[in-house]
């Protein structure tokens, strides 16, 4: 059964939002569906051009039948990585984490954040207990008389 304009209008297309760097503003992007994209001014004005946008767009490739792909879906990307990796590493890994006071997984994500060229995580300091049952900042060393 062939789909109507109607039902590819009403699909929900993800987008991404990302400053112009060349002109300032912003524009708002369609990964579905190649070359559509809007700009404005502000974040408000780059997606209202987009949605725009993706109506003709959406609009002009029915009438030539070109293919509308369907929207992408978030459920592939649900925040969770296996990795594998060495035991030496994984023992740095976590003993540095404990050393600053945060979780090992909140360290890979920093981590990962500085090698992707990405801002670091912010990552709060937490108190942790010792086991003379004194609290100090993760930060501070401990001294022992």
């Amino acid at each position: 059964m062939e789909k109507n304009i109607e039902y590819y209008l009403r699909l929900n297309y993800p987008f991404n939002i990302k400053p112009d760097l060349d002109d300032g503003g912003y524009i708002a992007e369609f990964p579905d569906l190649r070359y559509c994209i809007g700009t404005g001014n502000s974040i408000d004005e780059a997606i209202e051009d987009a949605m725009i946008a993706k109506e003709e767009w959406i609009k002009a490739a029915y009438e030539h039948n070109v293919t509308i792909p369907k929207p992408s879906s978030n459920e592939e990307y649900n925040g969770r990585v296996t990795l594998r990796i060495p035991k030496s590493l994984h023992r740095r890994v976590v003993e540095t984490a404990k050393i600053e006071g945060i979780s090992a997984n909140q360290f890979l994500l920093h981590l990962i954040s500085l090698g992707m060229g990405n801002q670091p995580a912010e990552i709060k300091p937490r108190r942790i207990k010792h086991s003379n049952n004194t609290k100090c900042s993760s930060r501070k060393k401990l001294t022992h008389k």
